[in-house]
């Protein structure tokens, strides 16, 4: 797996590669939506055609190499075995995989779910070789909508590559580059997880999943590059909650490298007992302080350092500090909207 900027903000690439034979992804979770049996996701090796085309006509033009498998046969007519992706959720996005509908008696299906909340709650996107279409439906408290989708000409044994985007509530479906169908719109779910998906007996084959996506922000964070781009003198600041054993730990920070570690005693008093600490540097002051709810309780505390200058005071450089953390307040007025 791979993670790399692109034009959406960010990418993560999912190939398999270096994964044994029988092997089941850690990074996924298996679920079964409907009933049935659960299903059975490991590495198998096989011929897959190179993504880009060969610059040579005689250019070997299938290699071997590790793709994920759906090979459980329970032949249930309500059973979806799907393979979750468990690192993030994602919200606006655009993803490509590639899959192959291998066999089976009863369905031979392949596809993908995204905004997946749990196995009862998510949209999909289905290939069926035996009913030769493509299909979308959502699936909310476990009760199937009616299926949207074309006609399409599939072969068992073929690779095929389907893109799924995401744009707010617009939802736009595409196959080996051609649109399948005008973009929905549906407002059921805004966000969630991406998944593989199969129906009954089909056993499939997956590979090549590329999701890039814009990264949510959270809160904290956007809060703190809020502060950081309007003023200035902000050298450096850091937002930090208590952990469930009490120990304060950074929840925003400017160097986001910095983001859950640590504090120590003065990151922790301001939070627990409301006491202001300073600091002096070269150039630079430094302040903790609380942050409060609109009740007046601490719900975080906060570490700004700020440009000084020649006879600045111990009591300016507090009130300084305490403008920056004022102005924290009037954006974020609650701990669940600090966290969120």
């Amino acid at each position: 797996m791979l993670g790399a900027a692109s034009v959406w903000g960010a990418e993560i690439k999912v190939d398999f590669e270096g994964m044994a034979t029988g092997q089941t992804p850690t990074n996924f979770l298996g679920a079964v939506a409907g009933t049935g049996s659960a299903g059975n996701w490991v590495i198998v090796s096989d011929k897959v055609p190179p993504l880009l085309a060969p610059l040579m006509p005689q250019a070997e033009s299938l290699t071997s190499r590790p793709v994920l498998a759906q090979t459980s046969q329970d032949p249930a007519d309500e059973r979806f075995p799907v393979f979750v992706y468990q690192p993030e959720s994602f919200k606006d996005f655009k993803l490509t995989a590639r899959f192959k509908m291998v066999s089976g008696v009863a369905e031979q299906m392949a596809g993908v779910v995204f905004r997946y909340q749990n196995s009862s709650n998510f949209y999909v996107v289905r290939a069926s070789v035996l009913g030769q279409n493509v299909r979308f439906y959502k699936v909310v408290n476990g009760v199937r909508s009616d299926p949207l989708g074309p006609q399409v000409n599939l072969r068992p044994g073929a690779w095929y590559t389907l893109t799924v985007q995401c744009t707010g509530n617009q939802i736009t479906l595409s196959m080996n580059d051609t649109q399948l169908m005008p973009a929905l719109q549906d407002n059921t779910f805004n966000a969630g997880k991406i998944g593989f998906w199969t129906k009954s007996d089909a056993v499939s084959y997956f590979s090549d999943l590329t999701i890039d996506y814009t990264p949510e922000i959270p809160a904290a964070q956007a809060l703190v590059n809020h502060l950081l781009a309007d003023q200035n003198r902000i050298l450096d600041l850091k937002l930090y909650t208590l952990d469930a054993q009490g120990v304060p730990r950074v929840l925003a920070a400017k160097d986001a490298r910095t983001i859950g570690t640590a504090g120590e005693s003065a990151e922790k008093t301001a939070l627990t007992d409301g006491t202001v600490f300073f600091a002096r540097g070269t150039g630079t002051v430094s302040v903790w302080l609380p942050l409060r709810d609109r009740n007046g309780d601490a719900m975080a505390s906060v570490w700004v350092r700020l440009n000084s200058f020649m006879g600045e005071t111990q009591d300016h450089a507090i009130t300084r500090a305490t403008m920056v953390v004022k102005r924290m307040q009037e954006q974020v007025t609650t701990s669940e909207d600090l966290l969120k």
